[in-house]
């Protein structure tokens, strides 16, 4: 990999012990405020306050174990990347309805359910393209997103609102505002930890207010410095009518991974061209360890941290070096006790105003994946009318109370109900996506202009990007005229286009002789003292310019296919 200007430290660079730790304590107030996610499942759940503290500390120790896990590169294991772990919005929902359902068992049971799937999917990616495409995938982002910030107001407020008195108002604006200001007109590390300096003056106003009682101060002061949590509570339980939830959760999860692999691959490389799916199936698969962990020790779904990669690509600080350190200190935290009992008794409008805060970026991401490619009518059908389903599920509650019972876990949550509506909608107007385009070339020499406009112009009624045409467009060029030198092939030369939004296939057909497409470069001995040396050259510099290249020849008949992954 060639590192970029932008790039101070690159993945495989060893930063000095104090940028490192330095560092390590930024990513870690960063991703800190999604515990956020776990206290508002935990409280729902109706769990003391104790019991609460040391569930979030196993949470710290099942961060830094799926850190460790994404950059160790163990067999099969990790992607190597600077890719810390996190608590997400992913799982929140699904979350939220086993608590309600069936209490922490279920909520542990559901989450390895989740993980084993992920792990499932990993070696599929491939396969899950055409299923996923980025308007889809955008979709599912923000839906989740969506739903979540829903779901934890309804965990804390109630499902009817309940009375907000006065001074909690005043202590979720100030929290959020601080949030707010902070990560927009603050520098440095003030806008680095904007989250935690938030939750900072979020605590102390509500301790001015008297939102925080002398139980919760006691229950800080009796929790020890040190110790390792408990795990007695730890118990498993598995429900059917939550399998679609969670299931859809591990997909996008899953998804998300991929994307945020792929921004870490891109980083790292200048002549970084298409995603490496070796190294994004061995981050799933990370990924899915981390969460199978995380039900198994007591702990929600984790997921790959996007906010800290973008923290990476700002800095420049992509040494994997320092995701070690931000997995070490996770672990540190899990070992103080009176922190994250502290971190439990966190009071109502700091949460909200916390949860407000993460989801927003959440909601836009998924906006930004949707809008990565032109949106035409068939695919503005399936995000629209998937966004309104899942809003009417929001809406109107009582949806799935009027729906037959083997409807009811389709139809009872959002992030479920408009997935499913948006994945049937892609594969029904995916029928006759496939588009084919025809070009002959009667004669020497090549008349460049009406090539490039026959590219041009089904590129852009495709919707192809905009790179892969120009590949595309120089490797036809550059063939034809090989051909058209060294073949001299009898009549015209076929030039076929195929494109199905994944996939842009050239398929080059001739009467004559094979061109030779070698895999190894020609030495320069060879290419001074013959034209067999120039002709195997040209070959050896088209077969890499495109993703996969393919060569046949029978009855007299050559055909050269050149695949260009979209």
């Amino acid at each position: 990999m060639k590192k970029p200007a932008g790039i101070v430290y690159g993945r495989d660079d060893s930063p000095p012990l104090h940028v490192t730790v330095f560092n390590g304590v930024q990513y870690v107030g960063l991703i800190a405020i999604n515990l956020v996610y776990a206290l508002l499942v935990f409280r729902l759940a109706g769990t003391p306050v104790q019991l609460v503290g040391s569930l979030l500390a196993i949470g710290m120790l099942v961060l830094g174990v799926g850190t460790f896990l994404q950059v160790l590169r163990l067999g099969p294991v990790g992607s190597g990347y600077m890719c810390p772990a996190t608590f997400t919005a992913t799982y929140l929902g699904p979350s939220l309805l086993a608590v309600q359902v069936g209490g922490l068992p279920l909520l542990f049971g559901m989450t390895v359910f989740a993980g084993l799937l992920e792990v499932g999917l990993a070696p599929l990616l491939n396969r899950l393209r055409p299923i996923f495409p980025p308007e889809v995938s955008g979709l599912v982002i923000f839906v989740i997103g969506l739903s979540g910030g829903i779901a934890g107001l309804r965990a804390m407020l109630g499902e009817k609102a309940l009375p907000v008195s006065v001074e909690e108002w005043w202590v979720a604006g100030l929290t959020l505002a601080t949030m707010v200001a902070l990560n927009v007109w603050g520098k440095g590390m003030a806008r680095m930890l904007c989250a935690l300096i938030g939750l900072l003056i979020g605590y102390a106003t509500a301790g001015f207010a008297g939102m925080i009682g002398g139980t919760n101060i006691a229950t800080v002061d009796e929790a020890a410095w040190i110790g390792l949590p408990g795990f007695g509570h730890l118990s498993w339980s598995f429900d059917v009518s939550l399998v679609v939830p969670f299931a859809i959760a591990s997909i996008a999860a899953a998804m998300k991974a991929v994307g945020t692999i792929t921004v870490c691959q891109r980083m790292n490389d200048a002549d970084w061209v298409r995603p490496d799916m070796r190294s994004a199936t061995r981050g799933v698969l990370a990924d899915g360890v981390s969460t199978m962990l995380a039900g198994m020790a007591g702990a929600i779904g984790t997921n790959t941290s996007t906010p800290a990669v973008g923290l990476a690509a700002a800095t420049g600080m992509a040494s994997r070096k320092v995701a070690f350190a931000v997995g070490a200190m996770f672990l540190l935290l899990g070992l103080f006790p009176k922190l994250t009992v502290l971190l439990a008794v966190m009071p109502r409008p700091v949460v909200v105003a916390s949860l407000l805060f993460a989801v927003t970026f959440v909601m836009i991401n998924g906006l930004q994946v949707m809008s990565s490619r032109m949106l035409d009518a068939r695919r503005t059908l399936v995000v629209g009318l998937a966004i309104v389903a899942g809003i009417a599920v929001e809406v109107f509650p009582t949806l799935s109370a009027a729906a037959p019972d083997a409807a009811r876990p389709l139809i009872g949550s959002s992030l479920v109900f408009s997935t499913l509506i948006a994945l049937l909608l892609n594969f029904l107007f995916r029928i006759g996506v496939k588009q084919t385009a025809t070009f002959k070339v009667e004669s020497a020499p090549i008349q460049a202009e009406k090539l490039e406009q026959f590219m041009e112009t089904n590129g852009a009624a495709w919707g192809a990007r905009r790179d892969v045409i120009d590949r595309a467009k120089f490797n036809l060029a550059q063939s034809l005229e090989v051909i058209m030198d060294s073949c001299e092939p009898q009549g015209p030369v076929d030039v076929t286009a195929t494109f199905d939004e994944f996939n842009l296939d050239l398929r080059v057909s001739y009467v004559g002789p094979p061109l030779e497409l070698p895999e190894k470069r020609p030495t320069n001995e060879e290419i001074m003292e013959s034209e067999e040396g120039q002709r195997r050259l040209a070959g050896f510099m088209l077969r890499r310019h495109a993703d996969r290249v393919q060569a046949t020849h029978r009855a007299g008949r050559s055909t050269i296919l050149f695949h260009f992954d979209h």
